[in-house]
């Protein structure tokens, strides 16, 4: 199986969202079930149909977190940030352009494309190319369409 890195609070995002899932979203669907039942006829019953898709698509998402985060590894804040690793925050600027950029390395499953603070993940060519390079080094940043290099100004 492969590894899932998530962040505490990522973790904790996780649980609530399986708590939600298993305390308010099952007994609306199950409650919805009921009522289509009660219409009668279920071989044409629309509403009762669309209650049994999103049942199952429920009991998926929950099996799915319960998955997630019984095979999930912590990634816990190091108190030594000389060194990039996984849950790291770096700045850095882009030696090309000039523009400074803060970004936290976190596993696959906490990248949020719109989000405004920019998590990327430990599997991206640039967070890749980050991981265990200190405080003022250049890296290369390659395997995309267009290769550049940053300076790392910060590790936090």
């Amino acid at each position: 199986m492969r590894k899932i890195y998530l962040t505490k609070q990522g973790q904790a995002e996780k649980r609530e969202t399986l708590k939600d899932l298993i305390n308010v979203q099952r007994p609306k669907v199950i409650e919805e079930l009921t009522t289509a039942r009660e219409q009668g006829d279920l071989s044409e019953n629309a509403d009762y149909d669309a209650a049994r898709n999103n049942q199952a698509k429920i009991e998926s998402q929950i099996k799915e977190l319960e998955n997630i985060l019984a095979h999930s590894i912590i990634i816990e804040n190091e108190k030594d940030n000389s060194v990039i690793r996984l849950g790291s925050k770096v700045k850095y600027l882009n030696t090309k352009t000039n523009i400074e950029r803060e970004i936290l390395i976190v596993g696959p499953l906490e990248v949020n494309l719109t989000e405004k603070k920019t998590r990327i993940s430990n599997e991206s060519p640039l967070a890749r190319a980050l991981l265990t390079h200190t405080v003022g080094d250049i890296v290369n940043i390659k395997g995309i369409n267009k290769p550049y290099s940053v300076k790392i100004m910060f590790i936090g």
